[in-house]
């Protein structure tokens, strides 16, 4: 019969193959199984301390997370003899072959381990033993075992698989990859090309040669293949850069302690995967995943910095882990550069140029700026290709980020960082490629990661097969940084890319997991507080600065803003663990505030204050505030970035024109009417006689909403499908000194909420002060605010600046961004007024047409049932402004509602410091100092600005001390040049729109 009457010749080469596969191993003998059962992990030194128990093929040994240490025991059967003897295992889970010492051998993971097989099978369950053995050996395998497969779960009724000794058919092994490599090949070419029906016919006759599946008709069955297996191509026009890889999530369907142990897992087994294939690359990201291998598993460890030294072993990413980017603030990504890359150098000697994020969910449009400025040129990420709106246009492209620096971007046109590298692979990525019209390269990442060990045995076979195959473009194993290089000479050539990277999906991560975030912002201020708190004293007090304490909880704040534990999409227990760290690293953190601050008070004069009490402002402005002490109200102005002692006797006991009923909040700027329901109803301003609610709409509804998506998404149109409101129950309103204030108490079925709403002299912020205990399952909780305010562009804070973005959907490109993220406040202005909402926790709008909208608390069932199902705290606040909102203050006021200036009570003494005194000083309004610390090699001060308002000009920055030297530095503190100092205290520097500046300052002793 001619080949092309069999119809169903795929079917018959599909099932030839699967024949083939399994007449690769023969199981000649079980091995007997003991195992010491934990729930927590133990060392090896303590591995017989948990509950032992003898077990067999087909038992079932624990529950999911549970620990155990295996011995499996056997001995080689004489038959053996001059064969290749393997151990085939499978305990149900991921396990972790160790030596005799109990270091890292080799991964294994389970056959029955979820995973999307189009991308390869995560099955590793093949240990080598003998080649050739010699038949009579004893085995005593000792292995570290945890009841999971790769994404969490239990599978298989957590029974053990196989525990056998084996022979491998080395012969027929090869023969497989063989096979398969052509067959895939086959199954992507035309069915009318000579290429299709040359592999065909061979793959055919080459099944037709087994009959007893030996080693010798695998022989034979290969030379028929191999022909078509040499066969290459002439000059190539698309190079496929091949790089292995094992995307490891540090945390999501796991907790932490098993990242550590996927991490052994997974290094173990690159590792023997090197020792293997001589041509196999390897790169993975985050220092601290390099970090924990460093403490929890020194010699393995030392392996990976060897191979690393070798060149086979490729560190990737500068940050210290793959971080989410659109909630943590701009100071913690300078952070993650800085300690990301300060590791890689000071361990392995590598400056890491590249930014691997491959699964962000999207990409702040500041990003290329901080990138630049810590030396990192190059971003490769995966996670644009999730878009369920839009495909993005180009796959290596120009990025210009919020200031107009740029950075080149490369995004693996497979869509994936779990290739296969099949052929169907590298074909998928040359047709998909969507600028091999001006480049000739891109790049593939292969390997099965979440503690699946990477590449496998089956990735480094086809890659051997597959170098330069005729029908397919040839492939290159090589490290990322060349890849980078190759695409750099043409950078010419790339179009480009403004603003953000949104990516449209995932927008419940601007909410989910609210005490989280709630923790996330205020860790990032009380460490920016502490720092530069410390600066001051160390400079007037001689305070220790606690720079290794600081640097340690720095480090853990950045571990938490991983894209899976701060965007809220892991399980239960991940923050049953972070959110009790997060208490105890913020009362650190106030500890050690506490300290500097009453360090500095202790040498400033009071002795001309009856009752001193010592105030200090942390902002580079001046603010006028009002302050409560026990009870007392006191009215003070502050210098920028300092403090002033004010007399604790004389308080302010009542403030006129101030009025508080449940229908009505009045002080000297605003009206603030409210309807029986508790709702706004109107907010007047009295100044710009103005009304800022529209006629017949209400303000600050507490609207519920049905919500049955994850903690990743929710439906575009939840607000077709509202399912009540919190209904006011009761209301209180009182005057308190300077503030009008209304108490409302609301229930919703088994959730309660009491919101105290202030207004107070002096101000047009409306506070919402609000506690909610949130029992409700598969629903969310928003408010918003219908404003007089007619503009087709929002304005929305991001880290070192801002962003605009649509107010209207006439795009897929606008409708995609139904929920944005934004930092302290999202504004909408005309040009003579608007109106900007603030937050102190919150980062999902919604700011459509002329309403302001705020994403409060989301509660999804997966993959944490008990998501955000408590008490929450948390501000808000509405500001209604005249002119824009950079005319109206709310960059500053933004600032403001996060940072309250602190005080402190202090004994009447004398001082060598004034008792009023500025730190730092600026002469203009549109650069805000963000950080102030030590320097990270000496005992220099480092101080970051950056400009606010999207303005070019000078701002001459004076300082409270004498300074011997400034110098202008990048991220990193790598000096860049020297600025002229003027009157010892004073320099003039310039700022683009959105710069941001690094100094580095030498005080005079």
């Amino acid at each position: 019969m001619a080949l092309y009457d069999l119809k169903d010749l795929n079917a018959i080469l599909a099932r030839g193959l699967k024949q083939i596969e399994k007449n690769i191993y023969t199981s000649i003998a079980d091995l007997t199984i003991k195992a010491w059962i934990t729930r927590e992990p133990v060392s090896f030194e303590n591995r017989k301390s948990g509950e032992e128990r003898t077990l067999k093929i087909g038992d079932k040994w624990g529950s999911l997370f549970d620990c155990a240490w295996f011995l499996l025991e056997g001995k080689v059967p004489e038959s053996a003899k001059g064969k290749n003897v393997v151990l085939l295992i499978d305990l149900n889970g991921e396990a972790m072959v160790v030596d005799s010492d109990g270091n890292p051998v080799l991964g294994l993971t389970s056959g029955s381990s979820v995973f999307d097989t189009t991308l390869g099978k995560p099955v590793k369950q093949v240990v080598p033993f003998k080649n050739p053995a010699r038949g009579g050996e004893t085995i005593a395998l000792w292995l570290d075992v945890g009841n999971n497969d790769l994404f969490g779960n239990l599978q298989n009724g957590g029974k053990i698989s196989r525990a056998n000794i084996a022979i491998c058919n080395d012969e027929m092994r090869s023969f497989y990859y063989d096979f398969h490599v052509l067959f895939d090949l086959m199954s992507q070419l035309p069915k009318d090309s000579a290429r299709y029906h040359r592999i065909a016919n061979s793959l055919y006759n080459a099944l037709l040669i087994l009959k007893e599946y030996t080693e010798e008709e695998a022989a034979e069955a290969r030379r028929i293949l191999a022909p078509e297996l040499a066969k290459k191509n002439g000059d190539y026009s698309l190079l496929v850069s091949a790089i292995g890889h094992a995307h490891l999530d540090l945390a999501w369907l796991w907790p932490i302690r098993e990242t550590i142990r996927k991490g052994a897992r997974t290094f173990s087994t690159v590792l023997k995967m090197m020792d293997m294939y001589p041509e196999f690359i390897f790169g993975a990201s985050q220092p601290q995943l390099y970090e924990w291998m460093k403490e929890y598993y020194p010699s393995l460890y030392a392996r990976i910095k060897e191979k690393i030294k070798q060149g086979r072993w490729e560190p990737l990413g500068a940050m210290w882990v793959e971080s989410d980017t659109n909630l943590v603030g701009g100071e913690s990504l300078v952070r993650q550069f800085l300690y990301g890359k300060r590791f890689f150098q000071k361990e392995f000697g590598k400056d890491i140029k590249n930014l691997f994020l491959p699964d962000t969910f999207g990409y702040t449009a500041a990003l290329p700026q901080i990138m630049k400025k810590c030396g990192v040129e190059y971003f490769l990420t995966i996670k644009l290709s999730w878009d369920r709106f839009n495909t993005y246009p180009h796959h290596t492209f120009k990025w210009k980020g919020l200031d107009g620096s740029e950075v080149l971007v490369h995004m693996p046109p497979e869509g994936t960082y779990n290739s296969s590298a099949a052929p169907h692979a590298v074909l998928k990525t040359e047709r998909q490629f969507l600028d091999k019209g001006v480049s000739e390269n891109c790049l593939l990442v292969y390997g099965i990661g979440d503690g699946g060990g990477g590449p496998g045995m089956e990735h480094l076979e086809r890659l051997a097969r597959e170098k330069n195959l005729e029908g397919m473009a040839p492939v290159v194993q090589e490290p990322v940084s060349r890849f980078l290089e190759r695409i750099e000479e043409n950078r010419n050539d790339y179009a480009s890319w403004s603003g953000e990277l949104y990516l449209g999906v995932h927008q419940g991560t601007y909410t989910t997991q609210g005490s989280s975030k709630r923790f996330n912002r205020v860790m990032e201020i009380a460490l920016r507080e502490l720092e530069m708190g410390a600066v001051f004293a160390k400079n007037f007090t001689g305070l220790t600065y606690p720079q290794e304490k600081i640097e340690k909880i720095w480090k853990e704040v950045l571990l938490y803003q991983f894209h899976d534990i701060l965007p809220g999409s892991s399980i239960t227990r991940v923050y049953s663990e972070s959110l009790p760290r997060y208490e105890k690293m913020l009362s650190q953190a106030q500890e050690m505030t506490d300290d500097v601050i009453k360090s500095v008070a202790s040498v400033c004069d009071s002795s001309n204050f009856e009752q001193p009490i010592y105030v200090y402002n942390s902002l580079s402005w001046e603010r006028k505030v009002w302050l409560k002490v026990q009870d007392k109200w006191y009215r003070t102005q502050l210098p920028s970035i300092g403090y002033t002692v004010i007399e604790g006797k004389d308080d302010i006991p009542e403030v006129p024109g101030l009025t508080a009923r449940k229908e009505l909040l009045e002080n000297d700027c605003l009206r603030v009417r409210f309807a029986d329901d508790g709702s706004i109803i109107s907010i007047f301003d009295k100044d710009e006689n103005r009304e800022i609610i529209p006629g017949g709409e209400k303000g600050n509804v507490l609207k519920i909403y049905y919500d049955d998506g994850d903690a990743w998404d929710f439906f575009k149109d939840y607000h077709k499908r509202e399912m009540g409101q919190f209904i006011l129950e009761d209301a209180q309103a009182y005057v308190d000194g300077p503030r009008a204030v209304l108490v409302q108490r609301r229930k919703y079925k088994n959730s309660s909420m009491t919101q105290t709403i202030v207004l107070t002299a002096g101000s047009n912020r409306i506070d919402f002060i609000t506690e909610v205990d949130w029992q409700e399952s598969n629903k969310m909780l928003r408010t918003s605010f219908p404003v007089t305010i007619h503009t087709q562009e929002s304005t929305s804070e991001i880290q070192f600046g801002y962003i605009k973005r649509p107010t209207h959907q006439n795009t897929s490109w606008e409708v995609a961004k139904f929920e944005i993220s934004a930092h302290k406040w999202v504004d909408l202005s005309q040009k003579d007024y608007g109106v900007a909402l603030l937050n102190n926790s919150k980062y999902g709008h919604k700011v459509f047409d002329n309403i302001l909208d705020l994403n409060l608390i989301r509660s999804p069932q997966y993959p944490d049932p008990e998501a955000d199902r408590t008490r929450h705290e948390f501000t808000y606040s509405l500001l209604p402004h005249p002119g824009d909102f950079i005319a109206g203050g709310v960059i500053q006021a933004g600032y403001e509602l996060n940072m309250p200036v602190k005080f402190l009570k202090i004994e009447k003494h004398s001082g060598v410091l004034p008792p009023s005194m500025s730190f730092v000083q600026l002469n203009v309004e549109n650069v805000i100092v963000e950080t102030i610390k030590k320097a990270e090699d000496n005992n220099a001060i480092i101080v970051r600005l950056y400009e606010a308002y999207g303005m070019q000009n000078t701002a001459t920055i004076s300082f409270g001390f004498k300074i011997k030297e400034v110098y202008l530095t990048n991220m990193l503190e790598e000096v860049q040049k020297k600025l002229e100092l003027k009157n010892n205290n004073e320099i003039n520097l310039n700022f683009k729109p959105f710069e941001i500046h690094t100094l580095q300052i030498y005080v005079e002793k």
